[in-house]
């Protein structure tokens, strides 16, 4: 608890492009009411912008997947290290974890030895996978923030003591364009469908779905008229060139989704933003072989993407693994593009997923929650 008048320190972490985004919107909050409150840790553009003191970026940190992990090894463990030493000089009245729980969850533990209390906000996955990960909650974290309607009753039944907060969608903005002009910013008629493809926000995502979706969009084109093919590229990644008639969206990402027929998406946030914008979706995820295996054998969750996990059915349809091939998605997309009734349905259950996501005001619930944890006791 803070008891002198001197600037309240968060040391606050976020390894992946979703994390700085939720990162970054929470500082804002708490700075509405603590204007001079100090910002330290790892994050990305978002939260720099709000005024984080940055030792990593997130670009360096996103590494998914057992044997990328185990690749990367040295460095997340140098990372760690000068983690640990600086918790150890500032002495923030709090640590803010969010996500990223392969790092997270171990700074946990390895920090708690210093006496900071510590907040754990967009928790991690346990009730899908490793659910013996609740230890860490038990002797390490000493608040726990929700944004999944579903995840109290998960972790509660287990002895940890949840907030449900929300989430950050039910407050999404809107595209920040109108659909006539993103159609003319990408020379695309009216009376042409796009068809997005959103490959992830890392490199090895990249590297491992893109080909495939592009291959499952040209089969597309050729059993539909008028389909331009629209790729969505996160900051901080590359891809190759796919051919001039390939349009690419870097800027505006929720424009090309809300002004989108259908897309073809990586398992992610970005599955979810589909969701809330009405962007019917297939949703994929291939990791490397023995990630891949290792995933199936310990994953308890009879889905992937949030959508079909906050209603608790198959909104949407999932290909994983051995399943990401061209012709799978071409048949699950196909339907999507046009006025069927596995178009409608799947719109039906979006509809359901916004009215589960809860009230606006995320981000200033949870800010109020640390700041009366850490400031007013």
């Amino acid at each position: 608890m803070k008891t002198d008048n001197r600037v309240p320190t968060f040391f606050i972490v976020a390894g992946e492009a979703s994390g700085d985004l939720h990162g970054g919107n929470l500082m804002e909050a708490i700075k509405k009411t603590h204007p001079e409150a100090r910002f330290v840790g790892h994050g990305g553009d978002n939260m720099c912008s709000a005024g984080l003191e940055a030792m990593h970026h997130t670009d360096d940190l996103a590494i998914m997947g057992f044997s990328e992990i185990i690749k990367h090894m040295p460095y997340m463990l140098n990372v760690m290290g000068e983690t640990l030493g600086r918790l150890r000089s500032l002495k923030p009245d709090r640590i803010i974890l969010i996500d990223y729980p392969g790092f997270n969850l171990r700074l946990a533990k390895n920090s708690h030895g210093l006496h900071i209390p510590t907040t754990y906000f967009i928790l991690p996955q346990l009730w899908a996978w490793k659910e013996n990960r609740i230890k860490y909650f038990h002797q390490f974290i000493d608040q726990s923030l929700s944004i999944f309607p579903f995840e109290p009753e998960w972790f509660e039944s287990r002895g940890v003591e949840t907030e449900y907060v929300g989430h950050p969608f039910s407050e999404i903005e809107g595209p920040k364009t109108t659909k006539d002009h993103f159609y003319r910013k990408h020379n695309i008629h009216e009376t042409d469908r796009i068809l997005l493809l959103l490959p992830g926000s890392r490199q090895q995502e990249i590297d491992r779905h893109l080909s495939i979706y592009i291959e499952a969009a040209r089969a597309a084109q050729k059993s539909n008229q008028n389909v331009k093919i629209l790729i969505g590229k996160a900051s901080g990644v590359s891809i190759k060139n796919y051919g001039n008639d390939i349009l690419i969206e870097t800027d505006d990402i929720r424009s090309a989704i809300s002004h989108s027929t259908a897309a073809i998406t990586t398992s992610g946030t970005a599955s979810l933003e589909c969701a809330v914008l009405d962007t019917p979706e297939v949703v994929c995820y291939k990791l490397s072989g023995v990630s891949g295996f290792l995933a199936k054998r310990l994953n308890k969750s009879p889905y992937v993407s949030m959508a079909n996990l906050i209603l608790g059915r198959g909104v949407v349809p999932e290909l994983l693994q051995n399943n990401v091939t061209s012709k799978n998605i071409l048949k699950a997309i196909d339907p999507l593009l046009k006025h069927t009734n596995e178009r409608r349905k799947m719109l039906d259950g979006f509809n359901e997923v916004r009215r589960a996501l809860g009230l606006p005001g995320v981000y200033e619930r949870a800010a109020d929650a640390i700041i009366k944890r850490t400031i007013h006791g």
